[in-house]
């Protein structure tokens, strides 16, 4: 992966999230949808045959791959996901105490 403080403050939230989760396949939830990135994104998109797009570009000009499900289906794709022996890990936006 390509210098995490050239990405976005998301991106860099994604990927230090991911690094406490590095084994399990991790959706952050922007808006209505669960959201992944990068290689758990290519997974993702295989596994349960989603569209992969792309969100932005890393520091070395690289698109971010990026596969979504969106929160009202996501107990089904969820449910899939380990039944096919993923662990998954969820990020829920939360807003500051402010």
């Amino acid at each position: 992966m390509a210098d995490k403080s050239k990405l976005t403050p998301v991106m860099q939230q994604y990927v230090d999230m991911k690094s406490e989760n590095p084994d399990a396949l991790l959706m952050f939830r922007l808006g209505d949808f669960y959201e992944s990135f990068f290689e758990d994104a290519r997974v993702i998109s295989s596994a349960l045959g989603l569209v992969l797009t792309a969100r932005g570009t890393d520091s070395d000009g690289n698109e971010i791959p990026m596969c979504g499900i969106p929160w009202h289906a996501a107990d089904n794709y969820f449910g899939r996901l380990v039944r096919a022996g993923y662990k998954v890990a969820l990020v829920e936006q939360m807003e500051t105490p402010a």
